[in-house]
């Protein structure tokens, strides 16, 4: 089980399952969202994800017409995304885990905006 949490706790959530995959994305909508170099997620099941505390501090920003980005009101902190086109699965912000296991990243999108400081080793 993974559960994790926002940075001022109102939002609180569970996975009842096992991060399997963790990505890095370098393009700049992860850039800009994240306020960092890449956005780090993953790709779950959203039938196996639940918010136990704090629903009512989600906040859905729709970035385009089928991508929303949901984090929290109080503390902006981003807890996941998921596309209308693209039924059952969230991306998980991985930064927002505090209890279970996260997998080194094994894959990177849009290397060609990866600054030239970061070495991931594979």
């Amino acid at each position: 089980m993974i559960k994790g949490q926002c940075l001022c706790g109102a939002i609180q959530y569970e996975y009842l399952g096992e991060i399997e995959q963790s990505i890095l994305c370098y393009c700049q909508h992860c850039k800009l969202a994240q306020g960092s170099v890449a956005g780090w997620n993953s790709p779950l099941d959203q039938s196996k994800f639940r918010i136990v505390q704090g629903i009512k501090y989600l906040k859905e920003y729709f970035h385009t017409e089928h991508k929303a980005r949901v984090f929290c009101m109080e503390c902006a902190s981003p807890i996941y995304s998921y596309r209308k086109d693209l039924a059952g699965v969230i991306r998980l912000r991985l930064g927002t885990v505090t209890e279970g296991s996260i997998p080194a990243p094994t894959e990177e999108f849009f290397t060609e905006q990866k600054p030239d400081f970061l070495d991931i080793k594979k």
